[in-house]
């Protein structure tokens, strides 16, 4: 059976707020504190595949998201609790 993760790639350019991008390393963490051995495509890809196609739904993710402010992800982008994990390939700079 041929399983969708498996499936050809394709890259993707991402251009997000450094925070929304932090959080992602955070939910990578959390996966990894659960038992799982997991990258950030898979994360996204996810959490991609679980939101259900419904017109009103994606707009009220999109208003929330538009609506958060600044500081929104700050307690859980500042988890120590997770372990650390270092990603393969090439380090991201950070600014």
């Amino acid at each position: 059976m041929e399983l969708l993760w498996q499936r050809p790639r394709r890259k993707t350019l991402v251009d997000w707020p450094e925070d929304v991008d932090t959080r992602l390393d955070v939910l990578v963490r959390a996966a990894a504190a659960a038992g799982e051995q997991t990258s950030r495509s898979q994360i996204l890809a996810a959490l991609v595949t679980a939101t259900e196609v419904r017109p009103a739904l994606i707009a009220q993710l999109l208003h929330s998201y538009r609506q958060m402010p600044a500081d929104a992800l700050d307690l859980d982008n500042a988890r120590d609790d997770l372990p650390s994990v270092r990603s393969p390939g090439r380090t991201r700079g950070r600014k």
